[in-house]
């Protein structure tokens, strides 16, 4: 049990459960195509989960997981730069994002563990001065399954360790959900609803992260996360509808996210002990190329980089956590289609995102 006194345990949950948020895609439509998790396998692995994992039951080592996210997005970008006159004129396009995750983890051993995720989606786009006319989707994400090893044996003399993970991403996601749209002239088109709100983008992928902490001093501790998904199909296939060249069809794009900040635990509080909150940085997004393949089709690149304040508690095999990233530089980034036309579309972002989830450990 003096694993679990460990002052560098709040930095192991925040790691491991924060990371575990659903769809880690930028805060609007910069991440078109599909709110796939893209480092969702990095969940509690942690050195809590494997003081628990000894036992009888044929459980023993799994660790269920369940993540929630929603935000709204409707402040427009062109590169960094806000486009007021959208609110003014009542142009603006507003999507409304729930986003959903289950995730599973089974300790093999001290080091190493098995990860799946299984995201999910509902959402809705409309205009601002039509919320009545909203298209509404939802269903299954892209299902990722892969390993996670941890690079010292938990639990660490230092407090302190890195993991690393891989995972392959399957094409179970929905990405053509579809809807009528109505010209001005009232001929009517059956369309695929836009990428932003398509709950996967149905092509095969990998993922590679890590994350790492480690005690400071007074119980602070400090802690760091990175994923990015390789997507090296080209596009998905999928109609936009859109009339400008090159961007007929979806693009398979690639996504990133990076964390990192502070965690203290609160001492000293009998009726607080478990609770540990948190404060750091977050960038998410988009890249304008892929690493791998081509980056042809539509797509919106860009990034958001927001402050996030975060809290985790756990008590005996349960945990839960909650944050609230806050938008501070929104970049909707030219396009590779962009820079063949000569043009820089734009995208909407939202203000901050709520993130909550909880979990077991068996």
């Amino acid at each position: 049990m003096l694993l679990l006194r460990s002052a560098a345990l709040p930095a192991a949950l925040f790691v491991s459960l924060l990371c575990m948020q659903p769809a880690a895609h930028a805060q609007g439509c910069v991440a078109a195509h599909s709110p796939q998790p893209i480092i969702a396998g990095l969940n509690p692995t942690n050195e809590s989960t494997i003081a628990h994992s000894a036992g009888t039951s044929f459980l023993h080592g799994l660790t269920i997981s369940t993540g929630y996210r929603v935000y709204n997005s409707y402040r427009h970008y062109i590169g960094t730069v806000y486009q007021e006159q959208r609110q003014a004129q009542h142009s603006a396009v507003v999507n409304h994002v729930n986003l959903f995750e289950l995730d599973l983890n089974y300790q093999v051993t001290p080091r190493l563990s098995v990860i799946a995720s299984i995201p999910g989606m509902e959402a809705s786009r409309h205009g601002q001065s039509s919320p009545l006319n909203a298209y509404h989707s939802g269903g299954i994400g892209d299902v990722t399954v892969g390993v996670q090893s941890w690079v010292f044996r938990p639990p660490t003399e230092s407090h302190g360790n890195v993991a690393i993970s891989a995972q392959l991403k399957l094409p179970t996601g929905i990405n053509d959900a579809k809807g009528t749209k109505t010209s001005s002239n009232g001929s009517t088109t059956t369309l695929p609803f836009d990428e932003s709100i398509q709950p996967g983008d149905g092509t095969w992928g990998f993922s590679l992260g890590t994350e790492a902490y480690r005690e400071l001093y007074w119980h602070t501790s400090t802690y760091f996360t990175g994923s990015w998904l390789f997507s090296p199909q080209d596009t998905t296939g999928v109609a936009t509808g859109r009339g400008a060249p090159g961007e007929g069809v979806v693009s398979a794009a690639d996504q990133y996210l990076w964390r990192g900040g502070f965690s203290r635990p609160i001492t000293g509080v009998k009726p607080l002990r478990g609770l540990a909150l948190s404060i750091g940085g977050r960038m998410e997004g988009v890249p304008v190329r892929d690493a791998f393949g081509s980056s042809n089709g539509f797509r919106r690149p860009g990034y958001v980089i927001s402050i996030e304040p975060g809290m985790m508690y756990e008590h005996g095999r349960w945990g839960l956590y909650a944050s609230g990233p806050w938008a501070m530089e929104r970049n909707r980034k030219t396009s590779v289609t962009d820079l063949a036309n000569q043009t820089h579309g734009d995208a909407a972002f939202s203000d901050y995102t709520v993130i909550a989830g909880m979990s077991r450990t068996f």
